[in-house]
């Protein structure tokens, strides 16, 4: 329970100084007014009201009072005449309660927009997992119950050559022979039911999988023929034990470890690449939103897409850390 406490304060921790990070760097760069009120954001509205001038000359014609005022109610909501560390407290405070604030660009609340795209991205994540994970293993079993013949030097060099292109790229070529040429997929995602949705995701499933399972199959097929040379696995075959039951009772389990903390490091890289991804292959999840809004400097969406991603990661790897220490006890004594 110690080592479970210690764990969930250091995650908290993690995650209040990346957000703190996060909104301060947002809100530096760029006035977030900009996309609420355009140009106006730049006029001298306390004059304005005051009536010590009639318009800005050079910068916005003819504004006035309606329009300054328009300036004036975006500040107070957004709580933009406040301190950085005060703004910080009010956005912290509404994102515990689930109110992540209105998009700046379409003025839609943001957790509607989480709600309508995020589930796509999580289906794509957690299929792209399956096929990493579903891969690697029994590729790397067969790669280490053959170490150093032909099939083991074959997987080798296929396991070099996907860890050499891009996702990107194997996506584009993937898109190229299953989509334009052999039209086996549709070009675009299509949400009708969940088997339509599942077969939009195949191909970016595979893009974002595949290379992932490249890297996990040269790590635990290392492990493997460490494993197989024990001396206990030695006292399995004298016992007479099948080469099946040994593998999977007694050596893929210990020789889990390595990949297990590789999938939640690797975890960081899945979720960026569903932002290429779901653009190549047209995809209405959040990682492509998050990337828009990036652009249009959409500052609400972009620190709700940051702290769930972080969130995310954070949380994924301190289940990873606690599995790890529920497999190997001395981890809970160490930590």
């Amino acid at each position: 329970m110690k080592y479970l406490m210690r764990r969930l304060a250091f995650m908290l921790g993690v995650l209040a100084a990346v957000t703190f990070l996060v909104f301060s760097a947002t809100n530096v760069i760029g006035d977030p007014l900009f996309n609420v009120v355009g140009f106006y954001v730049s006029v001298d509205c306390d004059a304005v009201i005051a009536g010590e001038i009639e318009d800005v000359i050079g910068t916005v014609a003819g504004t006035g009072i309606g329009e300054c005022e328009r300036v004036i109610e975006a500040r107070e909501k957004y709580h933009l005449d406040d301190s950085l560390p005060v703004r910080y407290a009010h956005w912290i405070g509404g994102m515990v309660q689930g109110d992540f604030g209105d998009s700046y660009a379409n003025q839609m609340p943001v957790s509607s927009i989480i709600s309508e795209r995020l589930p796509k991205s999580i289906l794509l994540m957690g299929m792209s997992l399956v096929v990493a994970l579903g891969v690697s293993i029994p590729w790397s079993v067969a790669a280490a119950y053959r170490a150093n013949q032909p099939l083991d030097r074959a997987s080798t060099a296929g396991a070099f050559g996907l860890l050499s292109i891009p996702g990107f790229a194997l996506a584009i070529i993937l898109f190229y022979f299953f989509i334009v040429r052999w039209q086996i997929f549709p070009s675009r995602f299509m949400d009708d039911n969940i088997f339509s949705r599942l077969h939009s995701l195949v191909l970016p499933a595979a893009s974002l999988g595949i290379p992932l399972a490249a890297v996990y199959q040269r790590l635990l097929r290392t492990d493997l023929i460490t494993t197989l040379q024990e001396d206990f696995v030695i006292t399995a075959k004298a016992k007479g034990l099948s080469d099946r039951r040994i593998m999977f009772r007694h050596v893929l389990r210990p020789s889990m470890f390595g990949m297990i903390t590789v999938v939640g490091l690797n975890m960081s890289a899945l979720i960026g690449g569903t932002i290429i991804i779901e653009s190549i292959f047209s995809i209405p999840g959040f990682g492509r939103e998050l990337y828009v809004s990036a652009i249009r400097d959409d500052i609400t969406v972009v620190l709700a897409g940051v702290t769930i991603l972080s969130t995310a990661f954070v949380a994924i790897n301190t289940g990873v850390d606690l599995l790890y220490s529920y497999l190997d006890p001395r981890v809970r004594r160490a930590g």
